[in-house]
């Protein structure tokens, strides 16, 4: 029956109860709300401490905590700026990452070492490497045991019976303990992991190995590699190579793959199948990602083991592969009728040095803008549109928001002008509209997202900011500066294809729009907002962007986001919609208005 395996999961947890407080002190010393926990993670204590250091004087100590933190939010430019400052008035410029990843250092290390042809230190620094890894995937494994959030069943009316929850739990812990080798070969601040990570040791060792003449070590290594990618060309003809070399010496059958590697491979295939049959039986979401990647060209080193031009043509080898770039998901056009007569041309792609990028003038009026600031000023909540963040991407400003169904459900009662409430509506399809033609879209182009922003410096807050207002990022993919690739992946709202802001004033300081490279470091175009101008531009990796710091006033905006995907129309605007329908018909009652503002997205 269920006893004896239940009899041992409560000897566990009374074990872990027993040996915790002992070793680790009270409950309140080593478990910490999920705030804290991210806190930490993004390394925001060092900020704290790299201050502290300078009022002590100890510029050393207050550089190497900034470049702690820098190395975990690398688009902070008020800290990059601190670190400029730094090496500037003190000429250090090496610095500690006093949160560096041991395994992750060593594999960098190796790496260089092995592109110089230094290939016994290689050697020494890459099973360094490994040694570390494996230590690091059992402390991954472990934290992957501890208290667990439901985001799916977070409301109150969820009640779950033992093996639902049970299973709910498990399946928490399972899904991170399987999300280790992604966490293990990622590094602070970056997004996406390093490419094969894990299978790569063993790439370079296998071909390190046959460099200082071990050839058991080097069939042992490629053995390795082959558990992940047993259909790789190039490390096949490899191993039989080695195979070769040992004849008369060794019996190749005799040299296994390394038992660490096996036991990982095999337990990732069991959690993956786990997590499939439970997906497919508990009716959730759940799709394997791809965690063995092997393309060759990877995110932060330019060359491939093995593939070396003087070795004789029956020697080890790899073939150099590079990852194809991805293709348009449809032709991209542009130079589309602007519909309006008022609306006025400024520049195009080219002139915004870009892809798929328009400036345009006069979209609406001074009075619309000045009436679209009126309803703004009526409508908006701190933090609306942004989880309830008051300051969601810098503490020097505050965001206000709202949304065009908030300001129709104030209009009908009273709290606002109608007509004016009405003009936010209007404005936006226009926007839409207009976009929809100059990109000579050929399918429907539906909101996604549609939302009334206004950003305020918050006084006392503003010397010597080197901040962004809105950092550096890609509208439908995850940019990854130091890989200048754009992921596109959750949490990024993959289905949206085209972005527009149209701006509702220009009496502040601060705040450009600007277009960057995909090293979010180059600018290619600065735009000063004013009353009427709107850029619109495809959402994906072509066009990262980011607003400055606004340093005195307010700027309000309309921002909209379109997809070409039905199913992925904004539920507000559906919603909308409908209102406008009914207040169209011009027999409206209160009974008929069906506005519920616990709808918002």
């Amino acid at each position: 029956g269920d006893l004896p395996f239940f009899g041992s999961v409560l000897r566990r947890a009374d074990c872990v109860r027993r040996c915790e407080e002992p070793r680790l002190g009270a409950v309140s010393r080593h478990r910490a709300a999920e705030e804290v926990r991210a806190d930490f993670q993004r390394r925001v204590p060092y900020s704290y401490l790299q201050r502290a250091y300078i009022q002590l004087n100890k510029l050393e100590e207050a550089a190497n905590a900034a470049h702690t933190f820098f190395m975990a939010n690398p688009e902070h430019m008020e800290i990059q700026q601190d670190l400029e400052n730094y090496k500037t008035t003190s000429g250090k410029v090496s610095l500690i990452d006093r949160e560096a990843r041991q395994h992750m250092e060593d594999y960098s290390a190796g790496v260089r070492h092995y592109d110089k042809e230094e290939y016994k230190l290689a050697i020494e620094f890459l099973e360094r490497a490994l040694k570390g890894y494996y230590s690091e995937d059992e402390d991954c494994q472990i934290m992957c045991e501890g208290p667990q959030r439901f985001e799916e069943h977070e409301y109150l009316d969820y009640k779950a019976g033992l093996y639902e929850a049970i299973a709910d739990h498990y399946m928490q812990v399972l899904a991170c303990k399987h999300d280790c080798v992604r966490e293990l070969a990622t590094r602070s601040g970056r997004i996406s992991p390093i490419e094969n990570f894990l299978p790569l040791h063993y790439d370079y060792l296998q071909f390190a190995y046959y460099r200082v003449g071990d050839y058991v070590k080097a069939l042992e290594c490629a053995k390795s590699y082959l558990l992940f990618h047993p259909d790789d060309e190039d490390v096949l003809e490899n191993a039989g190579y080695y195979e070769g070399l040992l004849e008369g010496t060794v019996d190749p059958a005799t040299i296994k793959p390394r038992k660490e590697a096996k036991a990982l491979l095999r337990r990732h295939k069991l959690e993956s199948h786990l997590l499939q049959v439970a997906a497919a039986g508990l009716g959730y979401a759940y799709t394997e990602p791809n965690y063995w990647n092997r393309y060759g060209a990877r995110q932060d080193e330019h060359s491939v083991p093995s593939s070396i031009s003087s070795e004789p043509e029956d020697g080890p080898r790899l073939s150099l592969t590079k990852k194809p770039m991805p293709k348009p998901d449809r032709e991209l056009k542009e130079g589309g009728p602007l519909l309006y007569s008022d609306v006025k041309f400024v520049y195009n792609s080219q002139q915004l040095n870009g892809t798929q990028r328009v400036l345009l003038d006069n979209v609406i009026s001074e009075e619309q803008c000045r009436e679209l600031h009126r309803v703004a000023s009526g409508i908006m909540l701190a933090g609306d549109g942004y989880r309830g963040k008051t300051s969601p991407h810098t503490p020097n400003e505050r965001f206000e928001g709202a949304t065009v169904l908030k300001a129709l459900k104030y209009g009908y009662e009273g709290r606002v002008p109608l007509k004016s409430a009405r003009l936010f509506y209007d404005i936006s399809e226009k926007a839409r509209r207009i976009v929809e033609s100059y990109f000579l879209l050929n399918s429907t182009l539906y909101f996604s997202y549609t939302h009334l922003v206004c950003r305020t410096a918050l006084s006392g807050q503003q010397e010597r900011r080197n901040d962004l207002s809105h950092p550096i990022h890609a509208d439908n993919c995850l940019l990854d500066p130091e890989a200048n690739e754009c992921w596109k992946e959750p949490p990024a709202y993959t289905f949206r294809d085209y972005s527009a802001l149209l701006y509702m004033n220009a009496d502040f300081e601060g705040g450009e729009f600007i277009f960057t490279e995909m090293d979010a470091k180059t600018v290619t175009a600065s735009i000063k907002p004013k009353c009427g101008r709107m850029i619109s531009f495809s959402s994906g990796g072509e066009n990262p962007h980011g607003v400055k710091a606004v340093t005195k006033g307010q700027r309000c905006a309309v921002a909209l986001w379109f997809t070409l995907d039905p199913l992925y129309r904004e539920l507000e605007r559906i919603q909308a919609d409908e209102v406008i329908a009914m207040l169209d018909q011009e027999h409206l009652g209160p009974s008929e208005m069906n506005i519920n503002p616990k709808d918002e997205l």
